[in-house]
C-alpha cells in the first residue's frame, strides 16, 4: 500500500503547486464562460451559469463537476472544482443532454430549445489526478505550422475533454539560443545546430541536429509570442503546462568553447548519418552539466513562469553509452538535479517510450536505475503505448513511481481507419486495479491528430469513468447519432461494422502506422494482410452512402464519407496490387497491364478527386499553413519544403521514407500515383524484355520522382472542389459490384 500513498502524495504536491485562490477560481470560471461564447455564440451562452469552487472536490486533486438546472425557465448551472472540470461538465451536458458533438473535423452543436433540464443534480469526479495530452512528436507532425487561432481551438477542445496536463514546448529554441550565446557559441554555430521547424521534435529529444535548418530569426520571435498566448490560455482554465528541461544533449560547438568537457557521441538514428544525428551527450559528472541545465531552466521560467512540471528525454530511441546501472542512475540524477537547482518543486515528466522501444537493453536493473535515481513522487512516467504494449505490468508499476496510462494510437499523423477500442476501453481500469498500482491518470499521446475521432472521444470519456463502457456497440451507435445530429439506422449500422473490424485491433501487432501499399514505395514484397474482414469496410461504405439522403447536409457525415471511401480505395489498391504481382510472377502480361492500369491510372486519380472535395484532405491547405508562418517569399519556400520533406522522404535520402504518410489531394496525384505508374511500367517492361525486375534500379528511378515532388513549388488548391457524395457514389458504383462478384 506504500506505493498508493506515494501516488496520492504526488497528487497533493502538484495540487498545492497549482494554486487555489479565489482569484484563480474566478479567472477559471471566466475562461469557461468565454469558451462557451466562442463555442455557441453569446446568445446561447447566456443560458448557462458557470462557477468554479475548489471545495467541490471531495478528494483533493480529483477534478469534479456538478450539473443542475435547465428547462424552460432556468439556466443550466455548471459548477467545477477547476476550470477544466467545469469545461468537462459543460461538454458532458452538451453531449448527453443535448446530443451535441465536439470534434477536430467540425462540431455538431444544434441545441434543442428549450435546453433540456438536468432531472437530478449530477455530480461526477474523475478517478485519477491527471488527464494528459500530447506526444513530443505531435508538436511537429500536427502543431508545427499553427497560428494562435488554431491553437485557441485546440485548447478549447482540450478543456472540453477534461485535459489538465499537456506539453507546452513552443518557443524553447529561442531560449536555447540565449543560453548558447551566453555560453560562447556563435550565431552561426547555433544556426547550424537547430533542425528545421518540421523536425524540431527530434532535435529536442537529441535524435537529430541541423537537418532541414536553420531556423529564421522571425521563427523565434513568432514562437515566443505564441508560447505566451498558449500558456496564458492553458493556465486560465487551470491546466498544468509541461515545460521542457535540459536532457543532456549539447551542440558539438560547445567543445570548441570548452575543450576539456566530457561528452559522448551517440550512435546514429533513423538511418541518418552523423551529419544530422549522432548527437553529443554531456557526461553527467561534468561540471558543465548543472550549469547548462540551470541556465536554461532559469531563463525559461523567467520568460514563461512555471507550473513545476518539466519534460526531458535523454535516451529516446537511442541506446545509452553504457548499460551499467550506476551510469544510468547518474545520467538520470544529473537531469533531475539541474531541475531542482532552479525549481525545488520540480517534477520530471518522462516519456516511458524508451523502456518499450528497446526492451532488450532495458532490463530490470537498467529500468530500476532510472526509476530509482529520482525521489519517489518526483518522477511522473508516461506509459506511452499502454493500449498495446504496457510497461507498468513488467516493472511492478514503475517500481513505485507514479505513471499515466496513455493511449498512443497514431504514428506519424497517418490517415487510415484504425483503433483498438476494446483494449482502450479495458486498459485504464486494469491499470488502476493492478497490484500496488501507482497509476496517477490517463492520457492521449498520438504522434499526430486529426484522424479516427471516435478513438479519442472514447479515451477522453474514459478519463472520467471509474469502469469501462459496458456496451461499446451501444456507445458507438450513440456516437454516430451525436456526430450527425440525428439517429439514422444505416449510418449507425455502418459504425457498428467499423467497430468490429478496423476499430477492433488486438495484440502487440496493433501499431496505428499505416503500411498500406498505397502509401509505400512499391515493391514485389509488400505485405497486404489486415486484422479485419475487408467486407465490413465495403459494407460500411455501402451503408453510409445509403444514408446520404438524410445526412448529406452534415459536414461531419461528408467528412466520414470521404474517409470511408478513402479506406475502401486503400483496400482496393491492395487487392489490385496482389493481382498485378501474381500476374507478373506468372508472366501474364495482359493481366498485369489490366490490374496495374486500373490501380495506377484509374483508382488513384479517382481517390485524389474524392479527397479534393473536403477541406480536411487537401495538400494545398497543409502547405498553405506552412507558408502562412513566413514573413518573406524565401521563408515561405523554406517552410513549404520542410513540410514536403516530412510528408514524404523525411530526410535527404528517404531516411525514414513515408513514415508520416498522408492521403491528401495533390499528394496522391503528384507523389503516390507517379510512383505506382513507374512501378507498373517497369514490371511490364521486365516481362516484355524477358529480364528480371530490378528493385534497386526502380528505387533509384523512383527517388528522382520523389525528390522532384519535394523540391517542387507547384501550388495546390486550398479550397475543396467537387461534390463528395457524387464522387463517392461514382467510385462505389464502379468498384463495389466488382468486389461483391469477386471479379475485380
Amino acid at each position: 500500500m506504500e506505493v498508493v500513498a506515494v501516488a496520492a502524495a504526488l497528487g497533493l504536491l502538484l495540487l498545492a503547486s497549482a494554486g487555489s485562490s479565489a482569484g484563480d477560481e474566478a479567472q477559471e470560471a471566466a475562461a469557461v464562460r468565454e469558451l462557451l461564447a466562442r463555442l455557441l455564440g453569446p446568445g446561447p451562452a447566456a443560458a448557462f451559469s458557470v462557477s468554479v469552487k475548489r471545495a467541490l472536490a471531495a478528494e483533493s486533486g480529483l477534478d469534479t463537476y456538478r450539473l443542475s438546472g435547465g428547462g424552460p425557465e432556468a439556466q443550466v448551472r455548471i459548477l467545477g472544482s477547476t476550470g477544466v472540470a467545469a469545461a468537462a461538465g459543460l461538454h458532458r451536458y452538451l453531449r448527453d443532454f443535448c446530443g451535441c458533438h465536439v470534434a477536430w473535423s467540425g462540431s455538431q452543436l444544434r441545441l434543442p430549445q428549450p435546453l433540456p433540464a438536468v432531472p437530478e443534480e449530477l455530480t461526477e469526479a474523475t478517478p485519477n489526478r491527471y488527464r494528459y495530452y500530447q506526444n513530443v512528436c505531435t508538436q511537429s507532425y500536427s502543431f508545427v505550422w499553427w497560428d494562435w487561432a488554431r491553437w485557441e481551438q485546440e485548447i478549447d477542445w482540450m478543456a472540453l475533454n477534461g485535459i489538465n496536463l499537456a506539453l507546452a514546448w513552443s518557443g524553447q529554441e529561442a531560449i536555447w539560443q540565449r543560453v548558447y550565446l551566453a555560453l560562447g557559441l556563435t550565431q552561426t554555430e547555433i544556426d547550424e545546430f537547430f533542425t528545421g521547424p518540421a523536425f524540431l521534435a527530434w532535435g529536442r529529444m537529441g535524435n537529430l541536429h541541423s537537418w532541414s535548418g536553420p531556423l529564421p530569426r522571425s521563427w523565434h520571435l513568432k514562437q515566443l509570442y505564441l508560447q505566451h498566448r498558449i500558456l496564458d490560455r492553458m493556465r486560465s482554465f487551470g491546466m498544468i503546462p509541461v515545460l521542457p528541461a535540459f536532457a543532456g544533449h549539447v551542440p558539438k560547438a560547445l567543445t570548441r568553447v570548452f575543450p576539456q568537457i566530457s561528452v559522448t557521441q551517440m550512435g546514429s538514428w533513423g538511418h541518418f548519418n552523423c551529419s544530422y544525428s549522432c548527437s553529443f551527450l554531456l557526461a553527467p559528472g561534468d561540471r558543465l552539466f548543472p550549469i547548462v541545465g540551470s541556465l536554461f531552466l532559469r531563463e525559461l521560467t523567467k520568460e514563461f513562469g512555471t507550473d513545476h512540471i518539466y519534460g526531458a528525454d535523454t535516451f529516446n530511441e537511442m541506446q545509452p553509452p553504457s548499460s551499467e546501472p550506476s551510469y544510468l542512475a547518474a545520467a538520470t540524477a544529473a537531469v533531475y538535479q539541474a531541475m531542482i537547482a532552479v525549481d525545488p518543486d520540480a517534477v520530471w515528466l518522462l516519456q516511458g517510450w524508451l523502456f518499450q522501444h528497446q526492451p532488450q537493453f532495458w532490463g530490470p536493473a537498467q529500468v530500476g536505475a532510472v526509476l530509482g535515481a529520482v525521489p519517489r513522487g518526483r518522477l511522473l512516467v508516461l506509459d506511452l503505448f499502454a493500449e498495446s504494449q504496457p510497461v507498468y505490468v513488467h516493472t511492478a508499476s514503475f517500481q513505485g513511481q507514479p505513471f499515466i496510462w496513455c493511449m498512443l494510437h497514431n504514428f506519424g499523423g497517418n490517415h487510415g481507419l484504425f483503433g483498438a477500442l476494446e483494449s482502450v476501453n479495458q486498459g485504464p481500469t486494469a491499470a488502476r486495479l493492478f497490484p500496488n498500482s501507482t497509476m496517477a491518470g490517463t492520457g492521449m499521446a498520438p504522434e499526430g491528430i486529426g484522424q479516427n475521432e471516435v478513438v479519442y472521444a472514447l479515451m477522453a470519456e474514459l478519463g472520467w469513468r471509474k469502469d469501462p463502457v459496458t456496451d461499446l456497440g451501444a456507445w458507438v451507435t450513440s456516437f454516430a447519432a451525436r456526430r450527425y445530429g440525428v439517429s439514422q439506422g444505416d449510418a449507425e449500422a455502418a459504425w457498428r461494422l467499423l467497430l468490429r473490424s478496423v476499430y477492433n485491433c488486438s495484440g502487440k501487432g496493433c501499431t496505428g502506422h499505416n503500411r498500406s501499399p498505397l502509401v509505400r514505395r512499391p515493391s514485389l514484397q509488400m505485405a497486404t494482410s489486415v486484422w479485419y474482414n475487408q467486407s465490413d469496410v465495403f459494407e460500411a461504405w455501402r451503408l453510409l452512402l445509403k444514408a446520404t439522403p438524410t445526412l448529406a447536409s452534415s459536414p461531419a457525415f461528408r467528412y466520414d464519407l470521404v474517409d470511408i471511401t478513402r479506406q475502401a480505395v486503400q483496400e482496393l489498391v491492395s487487392l489490385y496490387y496482389e493481382e498485378a504481382r501474381t500476374a507478373y510472377l506468372n508472366k501474364e502480361l495482359v493481366s498485369l497491364m489490366r490490374a496495374g492500369g486500373i490501380l495506377a491510372y484509374e483508382l488513384l486519380p479517382a481517390l485524389d478527386k474524392v479527397l479534393a472535395s473536403d477541406s480536411h484532405f487537401l495538400l494545398g491547405s497543409w502547405l498553405e499553413q506552412a507558408r502562412g508562418v513566413a514573413v518573406s517569399e524565401a521563408e515561405a519556400l523554406f517552410y513549404e519544403q520542410n513540410s514536403r520533406y516530412q510528408l514524404t522522404l523525411w530526410g535527404p535520402e528517404g531516411n525514414i521514407l513515408d513514415y508520416a504518410n498522408k492521403q491528401l489531394a495533390g499528394l496522391v496525384a503528384d507523389y503516390y500515383t507517379p510512383r505506382w505508374q513507374l512501378f507498373m511500367e517497369m514490371l511490364v517492361e521486365s516481362l516484355v524484355r524477358g529480364v528480371p525486375f530490378q528493385q534497386h534500379q526502380f528505387d533509384q528511378n523512383v527517388f528522382q520522382l520523389e525528390q522532384t515532388f519535394v523540391l517542387g513549388t507547384r501550388k495546390y488548391p486550398s479550397q475543396p472542389q467537387g461534390d463528395t457524395v457524387d464522387l463517392a457514389k461514382k467510385l462505389f458504383l464502379k468498384y463495389y459490384p466488382r468486389w461483391v462478384a469477386g471479379a475485380l
